[in-house]
């Protein structure tokens, strides 16, 4: 197991960008495909029709999400937990994922980056 720990900027305001991460019309617009999403504490959920899995843990309003995301039959759940900062270009959000399968790190790596975090920026940016 690998855990991921990053910080990404996003133009957007925290509260603004929060909200594009937990309203599933604006997911659907900035990620371009169908989601399943309720912003409720133990309601699972599906992104990119279906290639992200999860179940919600925990929201604060504007300041963080914490979920659990699907790997097949693992024992230790995989948390990932954003948390929003304000920062003189918008936001900072801090990506934090634990317990990624050690057989699945390279490619959750480059979803974050070159999916997940650049259709999130490019949506702010465009």
């Amino acid at each position: 197991m690998a855990d991921f720990k990053k910080y990404f900027i996003v133009a957007g305001q925290p509260e603004e960008v929060y909200a594009a991460l937990t309203f599933k019309p604006t997911i659907e617009l900035w990620t371009g495909s169908p989601a399943v999403f309720k912003p409720e504490v133990d309601t699972e959920f599906s992104l990119w029709d279906g290639s992200i899995l999860g179940k919600n843990l925990e929201f604060e309003e504007g300041k963080m999400i914490r979920q659990q995301w699907y790997f097949g039959e693992q024992d230790t759940p995989s948390i990932v937990t954003l948390k929003f900062h304000a920062h003189k270009k918008g936001t900072s959000i801090e990506v934090n994922h634990t317990n990624i399968p050690d057989q699945d790190y390279n490619d959750i790596v480059d979803g974050w980056h070159e999916v997940y975090m650049k259709e999130l920026i490019e949506f702010y940016t465009e």
